[in-house]
């Protein structure tokens, strides 16, 4: 490993989060010599990122953290268009109000990683739509649009992949990567801004925003790009079977999040503990080298310390203590995930796979009767001994309510309503 002079590019490489950078050299030396400036930009599809967003968000944390100003980029004008990457059909499109009210949650995300305010290292909340909305056609087709070449444009993952399968790619598409290029240039104008970070699959996209920075402006910018994550086990980061693993505590809650976590598979737990909290390499080596069921201590550890990052240290310690009350002690705790079922079907008697899928612990009526039948399905603590079994209103406590577990890790409350 290459050895680097800035506490950044060291911080960064040791922990494995860099997978592509334009000229590492030159950005180190450049960011040993004063404050630098680095961007990230995210889309508002949904009134949420997640940990798929994760990464990114940590390398800004740690942009601020080694003494440099981060710009967490809003794409309140990106939006509008999509972002083709990784896609294989075109985003449905969004209204102007939608995107302004998902921005405004996404916002409460970033003041838990990032110290926001008017000094020279603290992080700036932008949005695109300041300047890409008043952008006018021909003007941008004279003075931006000449510095790209079709040809080029069409070598591109983001457009290339979509193509080679057959699939539609509209013209206001084929435009996010010349709108995404000039957002580098107008930072660029409006803060000095040198990086542009983002995900491995955004690297023709940045390149060529530093490319274009070069060309109008003659600035000296660069790209850096985090690795794609998966798990040990190849399954891609933030997916489960109920869905993305949202950082909005309205979408997925704080419990929920942390059982993510502690859910790490072993190989993965050293790494995660690099990648996505601030603990000192040595801690994080002793947390990897445990092993046996000493591992689960670590996986502990990565939950709550991941968890008070997203969610602060109070959410994050009640997280855990949930989870000592559920899994040591086989309490019914009030701070588990609540679904709430018509008391109707209590009344009539409703099975229990059916109760399973409707509360989310199985993705598929088939997957619950599978759970159910390989004994993995309880009952408020106990075994449920049929799929077919009939769950009603004998079965919930005084105040309406049942737990249901799928294994030893999931819970849920279902409350009769």
């Amino acid at each position: 490993m290459a050895t680097f002079k800035s506490d950044f590019m060291r911080i960064v490489h040791e922990r494995g989060m860099i997978h592509q950078c334009s000229d590492a050299a030159r950005l180190d030396e450049m960011l040993s010599t004063g404050t630098r400036t680095a961007y990230i930009g995210f889309d508002c599809t949904a009134d949420s990122l997640h940990v798929g967003h994760l990464l990114q968000i940590m390398l800004l944390r740690w942009w601020q953290k080694t003494g440099h100003q981060p710009i967490a980029l809003m794409g309140g004008g990106t939006t509008k268009v999509g972002d083709p990457s990784g896609r294989d059909e075109t985003r449905q499109l969004l209204t102007t109000e939608t995107i302004n009210a998902n921005m405004a949650e996404i916002k409460k995300s970033f003041a838990n990683y990032l110290t926001f305010g008017s000094g020279p290292k603290d992080a700036i909340m932008a949005n695109n739509a300041d300047w890409l909305d008043n952008l006018q056609y021909i003007p941008l087709l004279r003075d931006i649009g000449r510095h790209f070449s079709v040809n080029r444009m069409l070598t591109m993952d983001s457009v290339k992949l979509r193509l080679d399968r057959d699939q539609p790619l509209t013209f206001l598409e084929f435009n996010y990567m010349i709108l995404q290029s000039y957002d580098y240039v107008e930072l660029y104008r409006r803060h000095k801004c040198i990086v542009q970070m983002g995900g491995s699959d955004q690297w023709g996209n940045i390149i060529m925003g530093a490319d274009l920075g070069r060309r109008v402006e003659g600035a000296e910018l660069f790209a850096l790009t985090s690795p794609l994550l998966t798990t040990s086990s190849g399954a891609k980061m933030g997916k489960t079977a109920a869905g993305a693993v949202w950082l909005n505590p309205a979408r997925l809650s704080p419990y929920e999040f942390w059982q993510y976590w502690r859910n790490t598979e072993d190989a993965d737990v050293g790494r995660f503990l690099k990648l996505f909290t601030d603990l000192p390499l040595a801690e994080i080596a002793k947390l990897e080298a445990l092993q046996g069921q000493e591992i689960n201590e670590a996986k502990k550890v990565l939950a709550t310390e991941v968890t008070t990052l997203a969610h602060g240290r109070e959410a994050a310690a009640q997280a855990a203590e949930t989870a000592r009350r559920t899994f040591e002690e086989g309490a019914k705790a009030d701070a588990l995930p609540t679904v709430d079922i018509a008391r109707a079907k209590f009344a009539a008697g409703i099975a229990a796979f059916d109760l399973f899928h409707e509360a989310g612990l199985a993705a598929s009526r088939n997957e619950a009767r599978k759970l159910i039948k390989g004994g993995g399905g309880r009952l408020n603590d106990k075994p449920i001994e049929s799929d077919t079994a009939m769950v009603g209103e004998k079965d919930l406590d005084g105040s309406g309510t049942l737990k249901l577990s799928a294994g030893r890790k999931r819970h849920v409350l279902v409350r009769a309503r």
